[in-house]
Parts: structure tokens; sequence; C-alpha cells
């Protein structure tokens, strides 16, 4: 999804942000989990970064809509508490009891696996603040590299509402209990998620309209949502009869640089099976030779036109 920041531009409604139906991207973001549950999506839980964690419409739509989840907060956000007691979840986390690795006190140790096969032990805990608690409906859980020195880049302080697995209502409550090692792991996947999404949006051009107005915009995100499900089709799909009397996908000898030869007409069509659309082909039928033409062609040279020719003769 786009940066925290984006929201549904409030100039396309007629009363700005009080327009009914203006959205901020929490908003947005919990409706689709919302459709994505009613659609058949099985999701133990949605995981996002701190910047929904400010938006209590976005806790709100996710617990109407019977969704768990795992959010990060803010290390400094503050909250309402007795005096004398952690205002926010870094001082939540410093007030737990903690000495070293073997005699680690309110903190639990956390196996994290890579795909790489390598793993890396953190510490986690469930600490109390304001609301939170394990008992409480909403957990705040910290976990991090290091508890006595809390490295802002290896310290996540997360808001969920699965059950701890010793709460009074761990057996009654919407959402199975989680231990720390679940809650660290299924947090562990946003970044992948997020990583992830950026390299295909790049690869298939999704973050290429900038520039655009918002009908060029929804155009462009059709036509590569269009391409994507082509390729993925055709990359699943089991490979189809190829056309004998076409050129050669694959020859076994060809020059590295040479003179551009015209390729030899087309033997077959395309996609001649037939659609349910008299006026549709097929997009699998016959690829092949297409693709091997189009790889051998060399680069077209266009005639100039008239208000060009003429332009690069030497003059005398």
């Amino acid at each position: 999804m786009p940066g925290p920041r984006s929201l549904v531009r409030r100039h396309h409604f007629a009363r700005a942000r009080s327009d009914p139906a203006f959205r901020t991207k929490p908003q947005l973001a919990a409706a689709l989990a919302v459709r994505g549950k009613e659609a058949g999506f099985g999701c133990r839980a949605v995981v996002a970064d701190c910047a929904y964690s400010v938006s209590d419409d976005w806790y709100l739509a996710l617990r109407a809509a019977g969704l768990a989840y795992v959010v990060a907060l803010k290390p400094h956000r503050g909250t309402w508490g007795p005096a004398g007691q952690p205002h926010t979840p870094i001082d939540a986390a410093h007030a737990m009891t903690w000495k070293n690795a073997d005699h680690p006190g309110d903190w639990t140790p956390v196996e994290r696996h890579f795909r790489d096969g390598h793993t890396q032990t953190w510490w986690a805990a469930d600490a109390r603040l304001g609301g939170y608690g394990p008992d409480s409906p909403c957990r705040l859980v910290v976990a991090t590299t290091d508890p006595a020195t809390l490295p802002e880049k290896a310290t996540w302080y997360l808001a969920t509402n699965l059950p701890h697995p010793d709460a009074p209502h761990a057996a009654t409550g919407p959402h199975p209990p989680a231990d720390l090692t679940e809650i660290v792991r299924l947090y562990g996947l946003r970044p992948w998620i997020e990583q992830s999404y950026k390299q295909v949006k790049d690869e298939l051009g999704w973050a290429d309209f900038q520039v655009r107005s918002d009908r060029a915009i929804r155009r462009h995100q059709t036509l590569v949502n269009c391409a994507f499900s082509f390729c993925w089709d055709q990359w699943s799909a089991p490979p189809g009869p190829v056309d004998a009397t076409g050129p050669d996908p694959c020859p076994s000898e060809r020059p590295e640089r040479g003179p551009a030869h015209v390729p030899p007409a087309p033997t077959a069509l395309l996609a001649q099976g037939l659609t349910g659309d008299p006026f549709l082909a097929h997009p699998r039928r016959h690829s092949h030779p297409l693709v091997a033409s189009l790889d051998r062609q060399g680069p077209a040279l266009r005639a100039p036109g008239p208000d060009r020719r003429g332009h690069h003769r030497t003059r005398h």
C-alpha cells in the first residue's frame, strides 16, 4: 500500500473531510481486510506498522469485523495513568525486570527462524500500560534483542487482541490464544510482506502514475493488473502444444551480433481457439512462435515524416 500519509484526496469530495464518503488510509485498510474475510480468505491476524496505531477508527473497524490484529505502537506514545506508573510503551518496557540471559526476570526467550536457515534469539514480554495487560482484552507485547538497552532498530512495541494463553477469557474469546513466540512470529512477517510488495510494485509498474489524473491512475492500475494476471496465468498453466511449422524459439546456433534480418512470415495465428466472446482469442494458444519471432526481429526503423525529411542533410 502507499505510504502512511496518503489519504483519499479530500478535494474529490464536496464536503472535504466531513464528507460521509471520505476515508483515511487506516479506514480503507480496515475495509479491505473486512472484504477479504467476507470473500473467504483465512486470516490469523492483521499486521501493521505504527502508522496505523494512531487511529481509533482502525481498531474499531477491525474489532467490528471480528478480526485479530498485531499492530506496532510508537514507543513514546503517551497514555493516561496514575502518577508513578508507566505512561508510554518504552516506560512499560523499562519497568519490567531483567538482569541477564541466565536471570531474565519478566522476559521470555523467543527463537526467530529465517528462510535462509539462520536463527536469532529475541526476548519478549507482556507489559502493563494503562488498559494494556496480559489479562486485558488488548495486550502490549514488547520484543527486543536486548532488554537492557532496548535498541531502537531492534525493539517492537506491539498491541494485539490475541488473548494470552492464561487469560481468563482465553477459552471464551473470539480469537484463539497466542503465546509470545506466535506474536513475534506474526509481526515478523510484516517487513517481508512490505518488501515483497515493494518489489512487485516496482517490477509491474504500479508506482508509475504519480503525475496522472485520478481516472488515468485507475486505468493504469487496471492495465497493470491485467498484465500481471496474464503473466501469472501463463506461468502457472501447463505447456500447450507448439506449432511445429513456426520458428524455433531456441535455435542451437545464433550469432551474438550481426545484421538484422526479416523474420519468416507467421505460419499460424497467435490464438485461434474459441472463447466466450467471438471477438476474443484465447491468450495462451500458439504464443511461443510469436515470442520467438519478436526475439529474432531487430528494432524497427521508422521512415521520417514529411516534416523531418532533409533535417539531417549536410548544408553547404
